[in-house]
């Protein structure tokens, strides 16, 4: 149970310096504000793709925890990475209110709470309809992606933000129900792998496009509040993730705690001032 709390803290880490690596590549091809064309500069960007590499790391982790952990606290600690962006942020420049800390010691705290009452354990296994569907949820996440480019608002970064939320909680729920075969080749026949995959990169694509119109750390907040809701509500009801004994409280109010936090550090991250020597960097 310990070496799942571990991996779970590393892939909050590593996912929530990912954001910053890859908000800064965004800024540095002079994609951020512009059209879903402009991504194509990020090929010369090596600080975005190193936000990739870093992702995925965190990824793996994430994946690792899920195997003895349930999925309404490994993806509660995954929220909270919106406190390393907003961390990494500060130490560039960019300035967070009082409340805002605040906030992510609510979070925090909510983390806590949810450690206390999880129960470790393995998924129950689903249906196999019901895997195949995880693989075709990158379609719905990539059609929202695709129609919500276009507009150039502030709720647009929200919206590509959700369905970035969505689409990682597939993830997670595909890494939570992954049943690993005998024979290295029957890997390539499991549903939850292609989900993963397929669903990953969905995600990853809108993820670009959120952070086109929107902070790292405002982004990562829906993203991860959406993630969070998602996939607790998934693995509580159908996939048997338990809580202790005497403890239902804990976790609801644990829920409540780290979802508020992230939501608030998402108002005040949004109308953080950066400075310009944190544009110089980012330029």
């Amino acid at each position: 149970m310990i070496v799942g709390y571990v991996l779970a803290l590393l892939a909050a880490v590593a996912s929530g310096s990912g954001s910053v690596l890859e908000s800064i590549g965004v800024r540095r091809a002079g994609a951020y504000g512009g059209s879903a064309l402009d991504l194509v500069h990020l090929r010369r960007q090596w600080v975005y793709f190193a936000g990739i590499g870093v992702d995925l790391v965190g990824f793996a982790c994430a994946a690792a925890a899920l195997q003895r952990l349930p999925l309404f606290l490994v993806q509660s600690v995954l929220a909270f990475s919106v406190g390393v962006t907003a961390a990494i942020s500060a130490f560039m420049g960019t300035r967070l209110a009082t409340a805002g800390w605040a906030a992510l010691g609510v979070g925090a705290v909510g983390l806590i709470l949810l450690g206390l009452s999880a129960q470790p354990g393995p998924a129950k296994v689903l249906p196999a309809a019901w895997r195949w569907v995880l693989p075709a949820m990158a379609l719905v996440v990539g059609a929202i992606a695709w129609y919500f480019r276009r507009f150039d608002r502030p709720w647009a970064a929200q919206v590509l933000g959700f369905a970035t939320g969505v689409g990682f909680s597939v993830v997670g729920v595909s890494a939570r129900t992954l049943d690993l075969p005998s024979s290295g080749w029957a890997i390539l026949a499991e549903p939850a792998v292609w989900a993963m995959i397929l669903n990953g990169l969905a995600a990853a694509v809108a993820f670009a496009l959120a952070l086109q119109k929107g902070g790292a750390t405002a982004v990562n907040a829906i993203m991860f509040t959406t993630n969070t809701a998602l996939s607790s509500i998934i693995g509580l009801v159908f996939l048997d993730d338990r809580v202790r004994d005497g403890f239902a409280t804990f976790t609801v109010a644990g829920l409540i705690l780290a979802m508020s936090g992230a939501i608030v550090t998402a108002h005040y991250a949004s109308q953080a001032k950066e400075p310009a020597r944190t544009a110089r960097l980012s330029s």
